[in-house]
């Protein structure tokens, strides 16, 4: 029903982890299990720097051993940054979406996941909306020659909420640009999980997934011999099915809604038990077992995938 995936993401080091090379990250997620890998779009994995069309080999060589594929590619973008307003950060921005959409459609990939923006609090939201629209607009029409999807997920401060991103689905009007749902925001938001995953399911192309408990945090006045209590909870990522999110009702939701997309497990923070390579395969294998004991994972063969020609 669902296509489940891994995010190299989980084992860049990044959150202190335990760090694997693309190549071997490829050849690891093979033999956890995993037919299909999202691949981080920047060091140390594909980075635009460090692959081209002549560079790409080892990485093609390890999708063909591993026997998997690689889906979505993934982009590291902020509409909202650059202070200084002669140098082109957009076009920068674009021109990095465009050449990892390339190094993704040698490798096969169909989807770009991205971004929208961080917001300042300087009230300037409404020029940040079209600029960010602009961005998207701009990624879909270069991506697009290339046969692929763009997928906005609900990341960054700009149109996070579901109505908010569905709006500016709307204003982007491009037919390659879709959705990257995921639950871990709506749901720290206090979004109605299965109503959320409904209505976004129809522009959804992909999901993330990683699951997180929440503490909450107080302050010691010591003149009031007494806790202040802090606004926001610290969060944590624990192995999937632990956490607060409601998963269940998350995907049925995306399910009834008729998403039958990529379901990409990461570990993207800290993690309960820390980062060693025997937690992350750990947590990684967890939501591949979850998955399947809930019946959303689909069953396939192996892949079989070719390359000629440096494409799929």
């Amino acid at each position: 029903m669902l296509t489940p995936c891994l995010f190299s993401v989980s084992y860049a080091g990044f959150w202190g982890q335990h760090t694997l090379g693309l190549p071997e990250f490829i050849r690891h997620a093979g033999g956890l299990g995993y037919r299909h890998v999202m691949l981080a779009g920047k060091r140390p994995h594909l980075s635009v720097l460090d692959y081209d069309h002549d560079r790409l080999e080892p990485v093609i060589s390890a999708l063909r051993e591993a026997q998997v594929t690689a889906p979505v590619v993934a982009a590291y973008i902020d509409a909202a940054g650059g202070a200084a307003g002669e140098v082109p950060y957009l076009e920068m921005q674009i021109a990095y979406v465009e050449r990892l959409a390339k190094l993704g459609n040698l490798l096969g990939s169909k989807i770009v996941r991205v971004f929208t923006a961080y917001e300042k609090l300087d009230g300037s939201t409404a020029a940040l909306w079209t600029q960010t629209v602009a961005m998207l607009r701009e990624i879909c029409d270069r991506v697009g020659s290339l046969g692929m999807m763009v997928a906005v997920q609900n990341h960054h401060d700009l149109a996070v909420a579901t109505d908010a991103l569905l709006e500016l689905l709307t204003d982007v009007a491009r037919p390659n640009c879709k959705l990257g749902f995921d639950a871990w925001s709506p749901a720290l938001r206090g979004e109605d999980l299965y109503k959320a995953a409904l209505a976004a399911a129809p522009h959804t192309v992909l999901t993330t997934n990683a699951d997180y408990v929440r503490f909450e945090r107080f302050a010691y006045r010591s003149e009031l011999v007494n806790y202040e209590h802090r606004p926001v909870p610290f969060v944590r990522a624990v192995p999937f099915g632990t956490g607060f999110i409601d998963y269940p009702a998350f995907f049925a939701g995306l399910i009834e809604g008729g998403f039958r997309g990529i379901a990409t497990y990461e570990t993207c923070s800290t993690l309960r038990s820390g980062g060693s390579l025997q937690n992350l395969d750990s947590y990684a294998q967890t939501y591949l077992t979850w998955m399947q004991n809930q019946g959303f994972a689909v069953e396939e063969e192996r892949a079989t995938t070719t390359w000629q020609n440096g494409r799929t």
